[in-house]
């Protein structure tokens, strides 16, 4: 049999026994209907899918769909790269420098104040994903990120809401924001990316840590350290679909029927059975989102 392309769907994987939640999707970013995505992830136990928010088109679309399915919990917020969009005026790219704008700050603050009308909606269930990008940031980006990310933890803990954190390259800076300005109750790392002793640190201070598709990956041993020492109390699961899809079916799209893929890779590592695994995490989902 010849090799399926990259266009080729994954097959169904064998459902779950214990039915658990997709914390972390984009939804508008696959290809299909929403109705289709969500009958696909339910006929293999993923019942509930967090739509996640990128920028004021995306958090206003996973907001109304929020509404619209019961299966479907909805997070708002600027990306951290959208930040210097909106302040440097640059939409090419993140790492130019200077260039700044006339008004580009007044901006962002109208961007946030929509944000905050948005978070205020009992559909949304947090604020995200928000927090600091440093892949190919300059100085002038890394201002305008940090900016954001104070506003989106103080719009997440004035409404109550989750805050779901996207941290690339820039742990030590994510860490000092949130001890400076104090973490929501309920704070999530999407697509967990540190290592082993973050992880500790992570679970010391109560944050949730949700592993993706990548954790499968050959060269991921570190994310693998870190998921073995992440307390099961502590631990989500996700696609961040149609990224990071796992092994053995990495460079096709991600969606949320694949989360059982992840799920049991994850209890390999952890030494935990399925079934374990899949109740701890719908109940930490659950929790996380307050649904």
């Amino acid at each position: 049999m010849a090799p399926q392309d990259k266009n080729t769907p994954p097959p169904l994987p064998e459902p779950l026994r214990v039915a658990v939640a997709d914390s972390h999707t984009h939804l508008d970013m696959q290809e299909g209907t929403v109705e289709d995505a969500l009958a696909k992830a339910a006929s293999v136990g993923v019942t509930t899918v967090v739509q996640v928010g990128c920028d004021l088109k995306g958090s206003q679309w996973a907001a109304d769909t929020a509404a619209a399915y019961e299966s479907v919990h909805a997070t708002v917020a600027l990306h951290p790269n959208e930040a210097p969009r909106i302040v440097l005026g640059d939409p090419d790219g993140w790492s130019r420098q200077g260039a700044r704008e006339a008004g580009g700050d007044a901006v962002l603050d109208e961007a946030l104040a929509e944000i905050d009308r948005l978070a205020a909606l009992p559909h949304v269930r947090g604020v995200g994903e928000t927090g600091l990008d440093y892949f190919r940031t300059g100085p002038d980006g890394m201002a305008a990120q940090e900016r954001s990310f104070r506003a989106h933890i103080e719009i997440a803990k004035r409404h109550g809401k989750a805050l779901v954190i996207h941290d690339r390259e820039a742990h030590d800076d994510v860490l000092r924001v949130l001890r400076e300005e104090g973490a929501p109750e309920r704070t999530v790392f999407h697509c967990y990316s540190g290592d082993a002793e973050m992880a500790k640190t992570c679970a010391a201070a109560g944050y949730f840590m949700s592993f993706a598709g990548n954790v499968t990956f050959k060269n991921a041993q570190p994310l693998r350290d870190a998921l073995a020492v992440a307390p099961p109390e502590l631990v989500l699961v996700e696609t961040d679909a149609p990224f990071l899809t796992p092994a053995p079916y990495r460079g096709r799209a991600n969606a949320p029927y694949l989360i059982p893929v992840t799920l049991r890779a994850m209890a390999d590592v952890k030494g935990m059975t399925e079934d374990t695994l899949a109740t701890a995490v719908a109940a930490n989902t659950a929790r996380a989102f307050g649904y």
